[in-house]
């Protein structure tokens, strides 16, 4: 039986020694941590997001790879795949009105569990507490323990270690050095799926830090997104701006800031807007002419003050025109360790057509330590899945 050591016991480990046992392999599973899959049941707790209905051009479009490695694993396993999967574990699943594939359990720690008992079911070994330290002078793997330093040797090596955010849960791109030191080519971890910075005024902060801009449409790079987001005292997080995040990025990379282009009345046309505002009577306040005429509400209203210092143009059309679209400029990216998800990690020209590291044979690299990049929404778990699955069965 060939000897399969799988290092990181998150999703893309999981179903890589799913895979792997299926074959005939013989499994064991290493995870630094004191429990498997940290950051699969935190990303559970407000309800586990595990894929996406939508049509599969549209979803394999949602990934950034250089190639069309990822894209044939995804649609070897993807979504319809994954929901007959975890109903083999008897998981049920629905789909949300955004088309978004959930648990009926809404939890990521059933799911967990039953699958946890079937790789035990299968023979797999799990391990943890054992930190991956690179390789010994004779080719073996070096893991820290309790116990001391452990070497073990198998016939093939999955590295399933998570990109560079979460450090807590056990995501801390460590290993980028170690197979730097090997010749592997490393492309430079960001944040993704992040929030982003604001030079906030402190009036502002003091009347909405932490409150909902509900109901607006984002456009960067593009791309429109529709949603809400949240004024930290940083800058903005959450829903609507996590799949902006790329573009973002890209446009900080190249001038140092970047435009978020805000707008505040998405299901009202512009022309409608200036009437309702050239209507207003002349004896409103500012304010109340945004309350009243253009009904925003009191976060918005804060919102056009901050961006225009205080003075919103005066004239209804130049006005309605900056409602549509309030440039909100954007100063950098959030604390990487903040981020849902990384950028950059193992390049994919250091990864044959098995994702075998060509200066490493015997080793593979899956999930988030590739350098691929996609948005939330079901979308990286799917992926990671996806390349488990694909590696697990070609190891056999």
């Amino acid at each position: 039986m060939k000897r399969v050591a799988i290092i990181g016991a998150g999703p893309a480990g999981l179903m890589a020694a799913e895979a792997a046992l299926e074959r005939g392999a013989r499994v064991a599973i290493y995870d630094a941590m004191p429990s498997p899959a940290r950051k699969f049941l935190m990303a559970g707790k407000s309800g586990l997001n595990i894929t996406h209905s939508e049509d599969e051009a549209i979803f394999r479009s949602r990934y950034t790879a250089p190639d069309g490695r990822l894209a044939a694993m995804v649609e070897a396993f993807g979504p319809e795949e994954i929901v007959r999967w975890m109903a083999g574990l008897g998981i049920e699943t629905y789909v949300g009105s955004s088309g978004r594939v959930f648990p009926v359990g809404m939890k990521a720690s059933p799911l967990l569990r039953a699958w946890l008992a079937r790789l035990g079911k299968g023979g797999a070994t799990l391990h943890t507490r054992h930190r991956w330290k690179g390789w010994d002078g004779n080719g073996a793997l070096l893991f820290d323990t309790p116990e001391g330093e452990v070497r073990l040797t198998a016939d093939a090596t999955i590295l399933a270690l998570g990109g560079a955010s979460w450090r807590r849960l056990g995501s801390d791109g460590a290993w980028a050095d170690i197979l730097a030191a090997r010749g592997v080519e490393i492309e430079p971890f960001a944040p993704s799926n992040c929030g982003f910075t604001v030079d906030w005024s402190t009036r502002m902060l003091a009347a909405q830090e932490g409150a909902p801009v509900k109901g607006v449409a984002l456009t960067a790079g593009g791309r429109t997104q529709r949603g809400d987001f949240v004024i930290t005292r940083a800058g903005i997080e959450s829903g609507a701006v996590y799949p902006l995040s790329a573009a973002l990025r890209q446009e900080l990379a190249g001038s140092g800031a970047a435009t978020l282009l805000v707008d505040l009345l998405p299901d009202t046309e512009e022309g409608a807007l200036a009437a309702r505002l050239g209507g207003a009577q002349a004896k409103d306040s500012a304010s109340n002419r945004l309350r009243k005429a253009a009904r925003l509400d009191a976060v918005k209203i804060a919102l056009l003050n901050e961006v225009t210092k205080g003075a919103p143009p005066k004239d209804p059309a130049t006005l309605a025109r900056l409602i549509k679209a309030l440039p909100l400029t954007l100063t950098g990216t959030a604390p990487m360790d903040t981020a849902i998800s990384t950028a950059g990690g193992v390049a994919w020209d250091a990864l044959d057509d098995r994702l075998m590291l060509k200066a490493i044979p015997g080793t593979y690299c899956i999930g988030e330590m590739v350098a691929w990049d996609a948005p939330t929404g079901g979308y990286l778990l799917t992926a990671c899945l996806a390349m488990g699955r694909a590696v697990g069965a070609d190891n056999r």
